[in-house]
């Protein structure tokens, strides 16, 4: 008998969770100042993750536009087909990863290291309540050949 699933499982949008922790950062930031830290490239460096991870989000929707499948993780049993190609040899999980990159940006904007543990709370939160239902549903909808890419690319990098 498999467990139930938990109520927060593909609640949330991980865009809008994207920008909830974009807000809780910039909020944890200014009330927390005496946490700021001077960074070698403040800025630079995190426009160039911004970047990044803006890349990434856009090479997983690409991917899934052409293979005309669902964009809806709320919804990944309405999958209808394995994408495999462009930045899914890499990750399983581009568009995740590139929230990421985004916040990392973002926390290296803000230069306070307050607003920085909110990404590895973001990361645990998707992993948690998106990315294991996501995969559990795409096993029961692919079997074996999704079992196959599980083993063959990562899921974060």
């Amino acid at each position: 008998m498999q467990p139930s699933p938990h109520p927060l499982e593909l609640k949330i949008m991980p865009m809008a969770l994207l920008a909830i922790t974009a807000v809780l950062m910039a909020a944890v930031a200014a009330a927390t100042p005496a946490l700021n830290i001077a960074l070698p490239l403040n800025g630079p460096v995190g426009l160039l993750l911004l970047a990044l991870g803006l890349a990434l989000v856009l090479a997983g929707g690409q991917a899934f536009r052409q293979a005309s499948t669902t964009f809806d993780p709320r919804q990944p049993a309405a999958a209808s087909q394995l994408v495999r190609s462009g930045v899914y040899r890499h990750t399983r999980n581009p568009m995740y990863l590139g929230f990421a990159l985004m916040l990392a940006g973002w926390a290296d904007w803000q230069a306070n290291l307050a607003a920085l543990a909110l990404l590895p709370a973001f990361a645990l939160y998707l992993q948690r309540f998106q990315i294991i239902p996501e995969e559990r549903a795409m096993l029961a909808k692919f079997g074996a050949p999704f079992a196959r890419y599980c083993q063959e690319v990562r899921r974060w990098c």
